[in-house]
């Protein structure tokens, strides 16, 4: 088979505590049909008004299905499996906790790297649905299909990895700042020790007026002020 034609598959790939890889690979059987990415921020009801407000980092959160099956020609190099679950117990390791590597005392569930070509997420399972799907007349079961719910504590939009020309860090990887009642941009610039950068952190978020900013506004203050 040519170089070209070879399939690309997906791996899992587990995560220590300081990001890097600790060389437990799964590839999977058949690459999934869909991968579903969903954000979400922490927003929380005010008591005393209707409007609500951002307290905290948001979440990104990745749902992909995984099929294993010993019965057909796609055996992940495995002729010997007679039982699917064999193969899926290597997907349930990243649901399962263990000691933590920084603080043994501590039981976590692993961190787990999906990759797929250019596409990457890392995170911690959420949750795990195993479904057994067809079974010999043994009872063996022999094709199952595997449900992942990985979660990720930041806002990410899942693409390469995209650096700031100006030398930056990529847009959406620093917290905002929110602006309370009678907050002016000049005040908040102040207080983080950049008053002279606040025309600069203006135009760099698009606000006319700095003197008349809405209460619970959100601002990037990090922005790349130049030279």
């Amino acid at each position: 088979m040519d170089e070209s034609d070879k399939v690309i598959r997906a791996e899992l790939r587990e995560l220590k505590a300081n990001g890097q890889e600790s060389g437990y690979r799964v590839p999977v059987q058949f690459n999934p049909e869909t991968l579903k990415v969903s954000f979400a921020n922490q927003l929380e009801q005010k008591s005393d008004t209707s409007s609500t407000q951002y307290v905290g980092k948001g979440t990104t959160k990745l749902s992909i299905q995984l099929w294993f099956d010993v019965t057909g020609p796609e055996r992940q190099e495995v002729p010997k499996v007679k039982d699917v679950r064999d193969l899926t117990k290597l997907v349930v390791y990243f649901i399962t906790p263990k000691p933590a590597d920084d603080d043994k005392t501590k039981v976590v569930p692993p961190g787990i790297r999906f990759l797929w070509g250019s596409f990457q997420f890392d995170g911690i399972v959420e949750s795990l649905e195993e479904s057994l799907e067809f079974f010999s007349k043994e009872g063996r079961p022999l094709r199952a299909s595997v449900t992942l719910n990985l979660s990720q504590q930041k806002i990410e939009f899942l693409q390469n990895a995209v650096k700031d020309p100006q030398g930056g860090k990529a847009p959406g990887k620093e917290p905002l700042a929110e602006a309370s009642i009678g907050d002016t941009l000049q005040d908040m610039a102040a207080g983080l020790g950049k008053a002279q950068d606040w025309q600069k952190i203006a135009a760099a978020n698009g606000i006319e007026n700095p003197r008349l900013l809405r209460p619970g506004q959100l601002i990037n203050m990090n922005v790349p002020l130049g030279k």
